[in-house]
C-alpha cells in the first residue's frame, strides 16, 4: 500500500483489516492521533484526508491508498505552530490535552467548511448565504469531538477568534 502522510509517501505491507488509526500509530509511529473510544464516538482519532476530517478508528488504512492524510504532526512544528495550535494555547482550549489533536484537526476542516459556505444541522435557512457562525453553530459543527475535561468554552473561544481573525 502506498499512502502519503504529512507530505511523505510511505510504502507498507499491511493487513487489510488495519485501521488507519492503528496504521498511523503502530506502523508510522505517529503518536499524536489518539485512540479514545475506538468506535467513532469521541473524535480523538480525527485526522484530515484530502482536507476532510474523518475518524481514523473507523477507516481501514487501505481505503486511503493514494490519498493525502494529515495528522496533528503535519499541521505544525514546535518552532512553527499552526495558527489553531497557537490559539488553543492562547485561549486555554485544552486541559489534559488528550482530545486536543483531534479537536485541532477537526477545527481546521470545520473552519474550511464554514469558509466554503457549507451548512450544518442548525443552519436556519439553507437557501440564504451562511451568516457568521455563532457559538451554537460552532458547537454543533464540532459535536463529533468530545472533551472529557470540559474545555468547551476555551475551544469555542479558539474557533470564534480564528473566524474573526480569518486564520486557520
Amino acid at each position: 500500500m502506498r499512502i502519503s502522510v504529512n507530505g511523505v509517501s510511505h510504502d507498507r505491507d499491511v493487513d487489510i483489516r488495519t485501521s488507519l488509526l492503528d496504521f498511523l500509530r503502530e506502523h508510522l509511529h505517529l503518536a499524536g492521533t489518539k485512540k479514545g473510544c475506538d468506535q467513532g464516538a469521541c473524535g480523538a482519532c480525527t485526522v484530515l484526508v484530502d482536507g476532510q476530517r474523518i475518524n481514523s478508528c473507523l477507516a481501514l488504512a487501505v481505503q486511503y491508498e493514494g490519498r493525502q492524510v494529515t495528522t496533528i504532526e503535519g499541521l505544525g512544528t514546535a518552532d512553527a505552530l499552526h495558527p489553531l495550535q497557537s490559539a488553543f494555547i492562547a485561549h486555554d482550549g485544552f486541559q489534559c490535552g488528550y482530545c486536543t489533536p483531534g479537536q485541532i484537526c477537526s477545527a481546521v476542516a470545520m473552519l474550511e467548511e464554514v469558509r466554503r459556505g457549507l451548512p450544518s444541522v442548525v443552519t436556519a435557512d439553507l437557501a440564504a448565504p451562511l451568516p457568521p457562525p455563532d457559538r451554537t453553530e460552532l458547537a454543533e459543527r464540532m459535536s463529533g469531538n468530545l472533551c472529557r475535561c470540559g474545555a468547551y468554552n476555551g475551544i469555542l473561544d479558539v474557533l470564534s477568534d480564528a473566524l474573526a481573525r480569518g486564520t486557520a
